[in-house]
């Protein structure tokens, strides 16, 4: 046997030089249970097809799950000149059991193999992903439900504009990270699909059986064309959205959170086991944890640009280029882990400043928008009413007064009944949101109860 399991054409060795730069081993190792887990279903399926004896079958896979011993007790050598984790693993089984090994690889091409390999780890680390995420979208329920009766303003524009409950608001995140659940429960259809047996991407002569290999690895469907199931890397590309988009979401979160710790805002306090210090100024104590969430986006960013870059002008079928797909596709896996197994830890160690959020929820005339509705419902167009209650917060600005500050009087110049004075707290506004979705106390309520069913369906 040559030194390389293809060498059988060459006349001379491959140069240290283009080894080293064409090896992938040093990152597609992490793919070594993916790899034995298709082989062994690949050699069931050839000795179904009495395309190797049960004998060799026996032989390769009692050598493979050997070889999986090593590996997982650290014993396995991986090396540089294996070039990847297919031909790592099946070199050690030619030096393990001889012969037989050299039938292990019939009927497939690294093509297909690798392309098995990716879908598999992608399958589970999605399912790993959705209980994270879940996770956190329980912690997120739960901070709104133990904070169900504090009232804080809400902004557009980063400026003051209705008062809402803060429960409310935190909630908005459940719903983002809701969308991505059901973004990758559907990206796993796609991952779902068996591509083994496509060989190099023209099919094989020999008698295969790939709906037998899709039953063995538990895939719900079999990439039916040849060429596309090894050219194909969409599923790969569209995972690493869903987690730019998942980790953009944290980022938003982060954002809020950094903002809402400053002194400027103190909306809220966190506990000092979550947070880190200064190495010169005794008295920080900075969030690091969703500053490095929010740095991290970038990171899923560019994985998925990575991938996106390297697939747009590759001809068919496959070409050496998506090797590159990897490094990007554990990246944002590893990095969705990491954040949204850490952020639960940071959550509960938050703490409203639930007098400052109530006391601030009315600040900056946040229930204008609620008296120019009181008088919608009194007949007037609302275009009036904007343009009415628009002159009165400008003579309260100029006046330095709040519309709590105000008497009967003053509201009646405006064309206000004096009923509106029952109108101008930030709490009263809440209550008032009725419409579905809204920020009242009831409508929130069932929200929470809505979310939770669904968590724990």
């Amino acid at each position: 046997m040559t030194q390389k399991l293809w060498g059988g054409a060459f006349k001379e060795k491959v140069s240290p030089v283009v080894e080293d730069f064409t090896a992938s081993i040093a990152f597609d190792r992490r793919l070594a249970g993916y790899d034995i887990e298709g082989s062994i279903a690949h050699v069931m399926m050839l000795a179904r097809c009495r395309i190797i004896s049960l004998r060799e079958k026996n032989l390769i896979i009692k050598g493979l799950k050997e070889i999986a011993g090593e590996i997982k007790s650290g014993k396995f050598r991986f090396k540089a000149a294996d070039e990847d984790i297919h031909l790592s693993v099946e070199k050690r089984l030619h030096r393990k059991i001889g012969e037989p090994a050299g039938k292990l690889h019939t009927a497939r091409s690294r093509n297909d193999q690798v392309a098995l390999d990716l879908r598999l780890f992608l399958r589970d680390e999605i399912g790993n992903i959705l209980k994270l995420t879940k996770n956190m979208q329980k912690c997120i329920v739960d901070l709104a439900e133990q904070n169900i009766k504090v009232v804080m303003p809400g902004f557009t524009h980063l400026q003051h504009a209705q008062p809402v409950l803060f429960s409310h608001h935190i909630l908005t995140y459940y719903y983002m990270l809701q969308r991505d659940v059901e973004r990758l429960k559907d990206c796993m259809k796609r991952v779902d699909c068996l591509p083994l047996g496509a060989g190099a991407f023209a099919g094989t002569t020999l008698p295969i059986d790939r709906m037998f290999l899709a039953k063995q690895l538990g895939f719900s469907n079999v990439c039916e064309h040849s060429i596309d199931a090894v050219s194909d890397r969409d599923f790969a590309a569209e995972f690493l959205f869903c987690g730019a988009l998942l980790m953009m979401h944290l980022s938003r979160l982060s954002e809020e959170l950094i903002m809402w710790a400053s002194p400027e805002f103190g909306f809220i306090e966190i506990g000092d086991s979550v947070l880190t210090g200064s190495s010169m100024m005794p008295q920080k104590k900075n969030p690091d944890v969703p500053e490095l969430i929010r740095g991290k986006c970038g990171r899923a960013y560019g994985n998925l640009v990575n991938t996106l870059t390297m697939m747009k002008g590759l001809p068919l079928s496959y070409n050496r280029d998506m090797q590159e797909d990897k490094e990007s596709l554990f990246d944002t896996v590893d990095t969705l882990k990491k954040a949204l197994g850490v952020y639960p830890v940071f959550l509960r160690a938050v703490r409203l400043n639930a007098d400052r959020l109530n006391s601030l929820a009315g600040e900056g005339f946040t229930v204008a928008t609620d008296l120019a509705e009181h008088l919608v419902a009194k007949g007037v167009s609302f275009r009036e009413a904007h343009e009415r209650v628009g002159k009165l917060v400008r003579f309260c600005m100029e006046n330095r007064k709040s519309f709590e500050d105000l008497g009967k009087e003053d509201f009646r110049s405006f064309g206000f009944g004096q009923e509106v004075v029952k109108l101008v707290s930030a709490a009263g506004s809440v209550k008032r949101k009725k419409s579905l979705g809204g920020t009242s106390p009831g409508e929130v309520r069932r929200m929470l109860r809505k979310a939770r069913k669904t968590l724990y369906a």
